[in-house]
């Protein structure tokens, strides 16, 4: 099996799940990055300067182009490096080096912004500043990935399971605009923490800005109850015995407001169709820049999706028209 063969199937978007043209322009955008970071891991083991031309010494047996492919391919189906390695004719340890020059660079590219090429959000902060320029209210909620049950006796082995999945599950935070558009995924945080802790940990409470508002679900209530005119949680259910005219007016109110946040919901949908974040079976350290790199491809397909706007409803009188 030939390099130049692996390559052409690799490239399918059945394997790496980018269509041709963006897998191109995250190869394009990757090459400056990658190549500083190279310099510099070769700058500080030789201790000096470069003594000989570029392009001299031990040449790589896979290409850049190649090194992008097989992260992306272990991304989207979470291939064996092994495996790997058999389609390219190489080692295994040749894809592991590949694998983890590439990912944080795909961890660190950030999160498409709609309607601006070019431009990407990094941290909580610029997602905030975003989100206060443009008007747009945030749509906050968590997700959380099954991952490798920890060894036995190994301390914090409880800090894994989670209380809603019964299961060892890393949680992460999404934020989305109101078409489902991720502008901010990361977060990470052990499954057993709350939502509403895994958030503050973060810091996304005080990054909340007086004109910036957000739409969350149940498990951000006391969110809610702290910043009331800025965000929307579902109300709360009414007491047994309260009036029927009562209990359908919390069934009506309930569901506008799932139909106002159930956009975020399709966002970690989108997440779930990359093969690691159904069920994650590498090591939990990786996990970070994996979810971070997979939900930067995603934002990248999904910040194209046109803007809707909202019609005018009033109506306006052209001429007169004889009746």
């Amino acid at each position: 099996m030939t390099t130049k063969w692996a390559r052409a199937a690799l490239s399918h978007h059945a394997f790496c799940g980018l269509a041709r043209a963006h897998l191109g322009a995250v190869i394009a955008e990757l090459a400056a990055p990658w190549s500083f970071r190279r310099e510099s891991v070769l700058g500080k083991r030789r201790g000096g300067a470069r003594r000989r031309a570029t392009g001299a010494g031990p040449k790589y047996e896979l290409v850049f182009t190649d090194r992008v492919l097989v992260t992306l391919v272990l991304l989207r189906t979470q291939l064996p490096h092994a495996a790997l390695a058999q389609l390219y004719g190489v080692g295994r340890s040749t894809v592991t080096e590949a694998i983890g020059e590439m990912r944080p660079l795909l961890a660190a590219r950030g999160f498409a912004v709609p309607d601006r090429p070019g431009l990407r959000l990094r941290t909580l902060a610029d997602v905030f500043a975003y989100a206060e320029a443009e008007g747009v209210i945030l749509r906050i909620d968590g997700t959380e990935t099954q991952v490798r049950r920890p060894q036995a006796n190994r301390p914090g082995r409880r800090a894994f399971v989670s209380g809603k999945k019964k299961q060892n599950t890393i949680k992460t935070t999404t934020i989305s605009d109101g078409q489902g558009r991720t502008l901010f995924s990361g977060a990470v945080r052990p499954g057993r923490m709350h939502d509403q802790t895994a958030m503050r940990t973060e810091g996304i409470a005080e990054h909340l800005r007086p004109t910036v508002k957000a739409e969350v679900d149940e498990g951000y209530r006391g969110l809610a109850n702290e910043f009331p005119h800025q965000v929307s949680a579902p109300p709360r259910k009414p007491k047994a015995d309260a009036s029927l005219g009562d209990q359908h007016a919390w069934r009506e109110i309930r569901r506008r407001q799932s139909s106002r946040r159930i956009c975020v919901e399709h966002t970690n949908a989108e997440y779930k169709q990359w093969r690691p974040l159904q069920r994650y079976l590498g090591h939990r350290e990786h996990y970070a820049d994996d979810h971070r790199a997979i939900a930067s491809l995603v934002s990248d397909r999904a910040a194209q999706r046109p803007t809707a706007r909202k019609p005018s409803t009033e109506l306006v009188l052209v001429r007169t028209v004889a009746c």
